[in-house]
């Protein structure tokens, strides 16, 4: 069966972004984060947290200090969790009574480092470092003898996505008694990331079967932190676990009393699941379409595309926009797509539709990002997009990974 033309009218709500963007004088690749549904976001997740659960802002997903500030200031919280030096570094500065808690391991020199900038005046707030072996954990713990300093260390969990971290077992006890023993050192918490469950089909009841498997694991870590610690300290301790993907099914605080979102805030491609089927798309890169003309020509073999063209509609129309090769998909016009035989190009990306693509040279082709944490970073400032209008400009955080 012959593809059937999938270009026609263009979107309302793309029409009144390309006229803000417009007035604004606007020519370059833009990122727009949308206020409007951003809010309307931040109600939803009000409404998903569970009762009692405290939110972690995974900073990473959102990496922008006006963006953060904004939803810390929403959700009324000061809990973030930060992925690199550069970006604990801003968080500190930014918000001087932020508990951080890492999202992965930091070389010890890293940590060293952190602390010797603080030396000049960084505001430091509190920081769970995350630890994911006894080996790193006695680094830490000689870090903290040599410069007199008390450590709050949150250790690492696998809860079954396999990607590193502490088993209930041994290795764990032996990570908890050396945090219990150590004068320098104090547990923050447990940190398990559990994005698998998500991944899990609902057929079979797979995706619980994962869930409750995750939980086990949780639960004995917990139990043999009490051993050691104690139940009161255990019921105040950080107990950190989900994610976008995953925070929605955790109903009670019984083992998690915190749990991390970002990327659901302004929903990227990646993140398109029935889970998240409330939360509405918040995040676009507006590119303009530098040239828009006739049917596909691929170099060398032209001539063959006089079939291809003949058999398939969506070959009528190359729009070749300003830069391209991000981690997104065209949304706006409709029918666009990549064409893969002629290839990606990060300076004018060739888009196919077909023959009613509603575009002319300078007006702007939408493109839906796959995921937030590296696209926020690639734009220099983020146009904030409100009430139709553009009303603020958001500066991201340094590059980094």
């Amino acid at each position: 069966m012959l593809p059937h033309d999938k270009s026609g009218p263009r979107d309302a709500y793309f029409l009144r972004l390309q006229s803000a963007l417009k007035a604004q004088g606007q020519t370059q690749p833009t990122l727009v984060v949308d206020r409007n549904r951003l809010s309307q976001n931040l109600t939803q997740l009000k409404q998903d947290l569970a009762p009692n659960m405290a939110l972690r802002i995974v900073a990473k997903s959102l990496p922008s200090i006006p963006l953060l500030k904004e939803v810390a200031a929403i959700m009324k919280t000061n809990r973030f969790m930060t992925f690199n030096a550069p970006m604990l570094e801003a968080v500190s500065e930014s918000f001087p009574d932020a508990d951080q808690l890492l999202g992965k391991p930091f070389p010890v020199q890293a940590a060293a480092k952190f602390y010797s900038n603080q030396s000049r005046g960084v505001p430091r707030g509190r920081i769970g470092w995350l630890i994911d072996t006894n080996a790193r954990l006695a680094e830490y713990a000689e870090l903290a003898a040599a410069r007199s300093l008390t450590l709050d260390i949150s250790l690492e969990l696998d809860v079954g996505l396999h990607r590193g971290g502490f088993l209930p077992g041994d290795d764990l006890d032996r990570a908890l008694a050396t945090i219990h023993q150590s004068a320098h050192l104090n547990l923050h918490g447990f940190m398990g990331y559990d994005a698998h469950v998500a991944k899990a089909p609902e057929a079979f009841g797979m995706r619980r079967g994962a869930l409750t498997k995750s939980l086990s694991t949780y639960r004995a870590a917990l139990a043999q932190a009490r051993a050691i610690f104690g139940p009161d300290h255990v019921q105040k301790m950080i107990r950190n676990g989900a994610g976008s993907p995953t925070f929605r099914l955790h109903k009670d605080t019984e083992i998690l009393n915190e749990v991390s979102v970002g990327s659901a805030l302004v929903r990227p491609t990646d993140f398109d699941t029935d889970l998240l089927k409330l939360y509405a798309p918040a995040l676009f890169i507006a590119a303009p379409a530098l040239k828009v003309i006739g049917p596909m020509q691929t170099p060398v073999i032209e001539k063959l595309d006089r079939i291809k063209n003949a058999l398939n509609p969506n070959l009528s129309t190359r729009v070749f926009i300003h830069g391209g090769y991000w981690k997104a998909m065209p949304v706006d016009p409709p029918g666009l797509s990549i064409h893969k035989t002629y290839g990606r190009s990060s300076n004018q990306e060739l888009l196919v539709g077909g023959a009613h693509v509603p575009l002319v040279a300078d007006d702007f082709v939408f493109l839906h990002p796959t995921q937030s944490e590296a696209v926020l970073l690639q734009f220099g400032d983020i146009a904030v997009f409100e009430d139709g209008a553009i009303t603020d400009h958001w500066a991201p955080m340094a590059t980094s990974t």
